[in-house]
């Protein structure tokens, strides 16, 4: 008999994919201008020229069979110094590029890592609202994942709450800001709070827990001032990165993983990422685009277009009657469902092909995730759709 459990996964996909597909459908059906597909996390802007310049560049001057040849299993250690120096430049920490492992992804990344960290029966803390794939993620790793549910409507961390899931069998918490599907960031000073909560308890139970940083989206955002470094406020972090969304290279598979040199237990924890990768299959990122990544350090997409997204959506929004948590990252927007069942809101959004996410699958009920890293037009275009979807309920 096959695997069920991987059969099950197989069989079920997830929500977000499931709306995607559908999206894909009924632009085959109807023509793609005619549906407003607010499903997928797929970043609608180009790519800065540097990558195609720095592509070209690499095509011309190295050998084709180095070019495209193996690189070490953890990755080229010329691309893991100069993250390792770029890391040092923009947070002011000493990363070591011996602690740097290339990745496929952040999906990668966050598989290694869990698997490296992780025993079976270990708990994995995560504030809710959260990506679906944790899950995923965490039970193949044979852990126990625990939601926390954050202050609504703000959706900043509940300390009290945090502390109060921690216990002996608190291996690892995980991190994601800014945040899919909220667009919240957590603020500094509950994060260093939540550090000298993790530091309490590991003095209590006598234990290791471990911060797991999920940032694919550090550079999307839209506040003030600059965002705090986790391996700055807390020794015990492992940084899971992701070039997907920074530089709209989602489908090139490209990241890392950062294992903080200030935790005691530093090289056992990177041998165990090397030993996860390994056992995985996630070995030897794509060695193109590490090079790539490499000549590209510190560049972005235009991510100014998300915020201008951000803004036309929010407001025309709020004018038509929609409760939405204003974001201050990522490119997603968190509304409530004008009806306790989003599943039910979102099957009426289809009449309209309005194609949005419900809240379900991210650990809470009664709101709609709609990702506005799609074209201007579609943006435009929806505000209608969404004004006679809202009229329903008037």
């Amino acid at each position: 008999m096959i695997s069920q459990k991987m059969l099950q996964l197989g069989k079920q996909a997830s929500v977000i994919r499931t709306i995607s597909e559908y999206g894909a459908k009924r632009k085959k059906e109807i023509g793609a201008e005619n549906v407003y597909d607010f499903s997928l996390g797929n970043p609608s802007i180009p790519a800065p020229d540097s990558i195609g310049k720095a592509i070209a560049e690499l095509v011309a001057e190295m050998d084709p069979c180095q070019l495209h040849g193996y690189t070490s299993s953890a990755g080229d250690m010329g691309v893991r110094s100069a993250i390792a120096q770029s890391v040092r430049e923009r947070f002011g920490f000493e990363a070591d590029p011996a602690m740097i492992y290339m990745t496929c992804g952040a999906a990668a990344s966050l598989t290694c890592s869990l698997h490296a960290l992780l025993n079976a029966g270990d708990e994995v803390v995560v504030p809710a609202p959260f990506f679906p794939e944790y899950r995923v993620f965490v039970e193949k790793a044979g852990g126990v994942l625990v939601p926390v549910l954050c202050h609504q409507p703000s959706f900043q961390l509940d300390l009290e709450a945090m502390e109060a899931a921690i216990n002996e069998k608190t291996k690892v918490v995980m991190l994601n800001s800014p945040n899919n599907p909220t667009g919240a960031v957590y603020s500094e000073e509950s994060l260093q709070a939540l550090c000298a909560i993790l530091e309490k308890k590991e003095t209590e139970l006598g234990t290791e827990i471990y911060l797991l940083c999920d940032e694919p989206y550090r550079e999307l955002y839209y506040g003030k001032g600059t965002l705090p470094w986790l391996p700055n406020l807390y020794d015990r972090t492992v940084v899971a990165y992701s070039y997907s969304k920074s530089l709209s290279l989602p489908g090139e598979r490209i990241g890392y993983i950062l294992v903080s040199p200030r935790m005691e237990n530093a090289g056992d924890v990177f041998a165990a990422v090397c030993g996860a990768g390994r056992s995985l299959g996630f070995v030897c990122a794509p060695s193109l685009w590490q090079r790539v990544i490499a000549k590209c350090l510190g560049e972005t997409a235009n991510v100014e277009e998300y915020r201008e997204n951000c803004r036309i959506l929010s407001e025309a929004l709020t004018e038509q009657g929609y409760t939405v948590t204003p974001p201050e990252g990522a490119f997603y927007l968190f509304v409530k469902s004008p009806e306790e069942d989003a599943n039910v809101f979102c099957e009426k959004a289809k009449k309209y092909e309005l194609l949005l996410v419900p809240s379900d699958s991210f650990g809470v009920k009664g709101f709609v995730r709609i990702a506005y890293c799609v074209s201007r037009k579609t943006i435009t275009d929806s505000i209608p759709a969404f004004r006679r979807l809202m009229e329903e309920y008037k």
